[in-house]
């Protein structure tokens, strides 16, 4: 006879369906990319948490350590781009300690299958991409993968609540359901509190790679964010939950008067006006330029892609600083002037 599953509440996910029976739990991930269609499908033994994983990705290495289960991070890819101390610790060949070392199994769109093997991970954590055709060799190895598809969820609690799934994957639930606790309630006491403020500064984000510029798509979590810290986005009526993929022109003219440029960046020194107009003189024409309403973010010196994906809480407190000058919320934790 059959027995009927308890579906688990969800509040903001609109990807995951997750039914607990007895033994196991049946997870549902919706294609983000084509609708009414499946992603993937998992089946987890409740009793039986995964103990080593291959994890591809930083922001999951990190929510590993959030969780209290960082013992079973077994391997990493793209180890250069990765900021987390524990992480750089146990990857390092002389590394002697208590929790396990850990493989660099190389880059992530093309990871070394070798090392791979002789690690024997019980699991993969890895990202998938719209047109990636799959996981390719890796299918082969008769391990199985985690589509982390969280970051094509349309609101940053929406991303933030599959740390609900990734601690049934690994046995610190109990643990995952108390931050996401904390993370909802923070983030919308934040929500509420700048909402009351009178409407803050616009604000244009990242910059131009190549002749493209890629701003946050009107459905995207930055532009959640931007619209829940009471700020104003060129781009917010855009149904895009992706990148824009621009050009300047358009950047200029749709978002070239936004009040503030904030950008992410990876190098030794922040970038000064003459290195930006020296990279792309056409950044003289927006305002912000013009005034020195410029914040940069250092990637590889602040924690900004380990921490905002799980934190949006963080995030969000960054955001209404960035856009309400007059708001008193103990300066900014991954922005510089």
């Amino acid at each position: 006879m059959a027995v009927d599953g308890d579906t688990i509440r969800l509040k903001y996910s609109t990807l995951l369906t997750m039914v607990r029976y007895s033994d196991h739990t049946d997870v549902t991930i919706a294609d983000p990319w084509h609708k009414g269609k499946t992603l993937q499908t998992l089946r987890i033994d409740n009793n039986k948490p995964y103990r080593k994983a291959l994890i591809f990705t930083t922001l999951h290495c990190q929510l590993m350590e959030y969780l209290g289960c960082q013992a079973a991070v077994a391997g990493v890819c793209d180890l250069n781009y990765i900021n987390i101390p524990d992480i750089k610790r146990r990857t390092s060949p002389t590394y002697k300690g208590a929790l396990p070392s850990i493989m660099d199994c190389g880059d992530g769109m093309e990871p070394n299958i070798e090392r791979i093997i002789a690690l024997n991970p019980d699991v993969m954590i890895m990202s998938p991409f719209e047109n990636s055709g799959g996981i390719g060799k890796l299918q082969q190895l008769n391990i199985p993968v985690v589509m982390a598809a969280d970051y094509m969820e349309q609101s940053p609690l929406g991303r933030a609540e599959w740390m609900k799934l990734y601690g049934m994957l690994f046995g610190c639930e109990q643990t995952a359901d108390s931050l996401f606790n904390v993370v909802d309630s923070t983030y919308n006491s934040l929500k509420s509190m700048a909402i009351k403020m009178k409407k803050g500064r616009s604000i244009l984000t990242e910059r131009k790679t190549g002749a493209t510029w890629y701003c946050p798509g009107g459905k995207s979590t930055i532009a959640q964010l931007i619209a829940d810290a009471n700020g104003g986005y060129a781009f917010a009526n855009d149904t895009q939950s992706g990148s824009l993929a621009l050009p300047f022109e358009q950047v200029l003219s749709k978002a070239g008067n936004s009040d503030i440029w904030a950008f992410k960046y990876d190098g030794p020194h922040p970038l000064s006006r003459q290195e930006l107009l020296s990279e792309y003189h056409g950044y003289a024409g927006l305002k912000a330029f013009q005034t020195g309403e410029i914040y940069q973010c250092n990637a590889s010196a602040t924690f900004y892609f380990e921490e905002t994906c799980f934190r949006p809480d963080y995030l969000l407190r960054e955001f209404i600083q960035l856009l309400h000058p007059e708001a008193k919320l103990g300066g900014l934790r991954y922005y510089k002037k």
